[in-house]
């Protein structure tokens, strides 16, 4: 096994193509074709989470942050993410990271906030834009079953809880090869006329490259004819946030409690009791802020986040409650998260969980 065959199953789970703009997100650090040795799963790659991949004989670390996010122009060791780096590329340790790209994934960070709280009836708090799209084809009529069939076992066709969709039309083609065609029906020169089927599927943006090779490999026609847009239907299932409900309302300062001990937290900030109860929250794992709005137009009661500023807690105003449960607290469990993911894909290999507390955040 190599290290590409983990990050295969690392991006089947959170495409890189549904991170944000302003990520860096992918390998890193190192060589994926290097033989893997062990993997040590971690939210921040810091020096002391080297020195344990080195100890527990790891040349994979999975970070959830990225230990490289601004352009580097020097290596010199002056700073910890300098340090980590030259360390890394010393012991041939790869770092790959998944940050933003599992963040708008629907099994990601917010999800597993949610199922720590015991939150139902979850949802996308902030459904991405551009990432669903749809293909329109033409096929001879006795190939279209052959042909939806082969779409949809490539992942096009699916619809929030509903597979294998696709909308069919009949109708007639007509096609004309010149001297340097090859047609597989009909004759060069020729203008032909075929009873076909237009079939239209939609499918998710990281999956074009296979629907378009599977296209192409099982159309019979020399030139096969079709076209793909970007349509601007929210996807149920990719974006930032969710929001769910707790099956027993809560009072204020029993859901801060429940927050407290469910997330593990020391120290939790808000904005003014409302008096009102919580039953239905919005989520959002490390910086939260720009979400305030979206929470509240989701008719959420209350909305769990982290690194709220002074004067985000105006926001609120008197329609959320807003908490800050700390960045570490609110992405702590995405680790274990990775691990119990890996191990299940990975059976003969061992996923390893960091020991490290890499919270740079100390309370008093």
């Amino acid at each position: 096994m190599i290290v590409q065959d983990v990050i295969n199953h690392l991006e089947a789970l959170a495409p890189l193509s549904y991170a944000e703009d302003f990520d860096n997100v992918g390998l890193l650090v190192g060589d994926k074709t290097a033989k893997l040795t062990g993997v040590l799963v971690t939210l921040d790659t810091l020096e002391t989470v080297i020195d344990e991949a080195i100890s527990k004989k790891c040349n994979l670390i999975v970070s959830f942050h990225p230990i490289i996010f601004k352009g580097l122009k020097k290596l010199t060791g002056k700073t910890y993410v300098e340090r980590v780096v030259i360390k890394a590329i010393q012991h041939n340790i790869a770092i790959y990271s998944m940050h933003t790209a599992l963040d708008n994934t629907f099994q990601g960070v917010n999800n597993m906030i949610c199922n720590t709280l015991e939150l139902e009836n979850k949802q996308i708090l902030i459904p991405q834009n551009g990432t669903i799209k749809k293909l329109t084809t033409y096929v001879p009529k006795n190939e279209a079953d052959t042909l939806r069939t082969a779409l949809f076992n490539a992942g096009a066709g699916h619809i929030g809880n509903y597979n294998n969709c696709s909308f069919n039309v009949e109708g007639h083609g007509t096609f004309k090869g010149n001297d340097a065609s090859s047609p597989t029906i009909g004759n060069k020169g020729e203008t032909h006329t075929e009873a076909e089927t237009k079939i239209t599927v939609t499918f998710a943006k990281h999956l074009e490259a296979k629907i378009l090779r599977t296209l192409f490999n099982t159309h019979s026609y020399e030139e096969v004819a079709y076209e793909v847009i970007t349509i601007e239907n929210k996807n149920q299932h990719i974006g930032m946030g969710m929001v769910g409900e707790l099956a027993t309302p809560l009072s204020e300062t029993q859901f801060l409690k429940y927050l407290k001990t469910k997330m593990k937290t020391e120290c939790i900030r808000h904005s003014s009791f409302l008096n009102n109860p919580i039953k239905k929250v919005a989520v959002l794992g490390g910086s939260g802020s720009f979400a305030i709005s979206a929470a509240k137009a989701a008719g959420a009661d209350a909305f769990v986040t982290a690194d709220l500023k002074y004067h985000d807690f105006f926001g609120a105003e008197s329609t959320i409650f807003l908490t800050d449960i700390g960045h570490y607290e609110s992405e702590q469990f995405t680790k274990n998260l990775l691990v119990e993911y890996l191990t299940k894909k990975i059976t003969n290999f061992a996923i390893i969980l960091s020991k490290t507390n890499t919270n740079p955040v100390k309370y008093f």
